[in-house]
């Protein structure tokens, strides 16, 4: 897959088959568009071209309290399509100017002018250019005039896409780490690089990796204590850990803390980089009396995690 950042030096697209959207999380009903493009790119000889932007619309046209959290960062998600076979994407700067092109604009300016479509799956309620005001009444009165196909994604699969997306946000926000998985298609995950803690896990026997996000912007699910894989920079192994997020409430914590245990590891990580795939939750963070009763819950919820690990790779194999 060729990746294209500048507008301006685009190439010629091949009978171009194009369709428009943030695809955060490259769920599994993203697939489905992506389907069509590749069956309707089959059928012309063409090329699928996919058009995002970033950053996230909502970041440039929100205040920031309405800022999304995402499920894939620009780099996850371009991972993702490469691996579904697209052919290009096309990144697109997305600012307040860009966002005040009117409809007319974006339409021949943008679309037509740098990726002269040969067609254009969009969804039926898709609405483009400045306050919205272009959409798909527009691309249908002019495809004759600019010659490219229409297709139009049905008002049910544009329904699912959006509820798949809410599902998995409000999932991941409540523990229901499975579920989001099943809608995803894949494990959801988390980057991010090694950095030094106070070392308290250690004392207690349970020495972990504090992980600082690579993209802030990245969704965290809900506090609590999770069963997940871990993979150590880019080795193709992953390692079975137990994780905690939350505000290490027995020692009255005031900030966040992405904490990874792994199991029957100890060599020095600090500054590496961890990838964190989210099995399942195992029980929400609570305060205990003192230190022996935090140690005799950790020991349950790593034995907890290994167990659930261990199912996992029964039948799932290896990822």
């Amino acid at each position: 897959m060729q990746v294209h950042r500048d507008l301006d030096h685009l190439p010629e697209f091949r009978n171009a088959v194009i369709t428009i959207g943030t695809f955060d999380g490259v769920h599994a009903g993203h697939r489905f568009i992506i389907q069509q493009l590749e069956q309707a790119a089959a059928h012309c000889g063409g090329e699928t071209v996919i058009i995002t932007f970033d950053p996230h619309p909502r970041e440039v046209l929100l205040p920031k309290p309405n800022n999304i959290r995402l499920l894939t960062t620009l780099p996850e998600k371009i991972a993702l399509l490469e691996r579904a076979g697209i052919h290009h994407l096309v990144v697109v700067p997305f600012t307040k100017a860009f966002s005040e092109l009117s409809a007319r604009s974006y339409l021949e300016d943008f679309l037509v002018a740098r990726f002269k479509p040969h067609t254009i799956i969009i969804g039926y309620d898709h609405r483009f250019g400045h306050n919205r005001e272009g959409g798909l009444e527009l691309l249908e009165a002019e495809q004759k005039s600019y010659g490219f196909e229409l297709i139009e994604i049905p008002q049910q699969v544009v329904h699912d896409l959006t509820v798949s997306s809410t599902k998995i946000r409000k999932s991941l926000q409540e523990g229901g780490s499975r579920l989001a998985n099943e809608l995803l298609g894949y494990t959801y995950f988390l980057s991010g690089t090694v950095v030094h803690g106070d070392k308290m896990g250690r004392q207690l026997g349970y020495p972990t990796a504090n992980l600082h996000l690579t993209d802030e912007r990245k969704l965290i699910p809900a506090e609590g204590i999770y069963a997940v894989w871990v993979r150590l920079n880019d080795q193709e192994n992953l390692l079975p850990a137990v994780m905690s997020i939350g505000f290490r409430p027995t020692f009255n914590g005031t900030d966040l803390r992405l904490e990874v245990h792994l199991f029957d590891f100890n060599a020095d990580i600090y500054d590496q980089q961890l990838t964190v795939y989210f099995v399942d939750y195992i029980r929400a963070n609570e305060k205990f009396e003192d230190i022996n009763a935090l140690i005799k819950q950790m020991d349950k919820d790593s034995l907890k995690s290994r167990q659930i690990l261990q199912q996992e790779a029964a039948t799932a194999g290896s990822r």
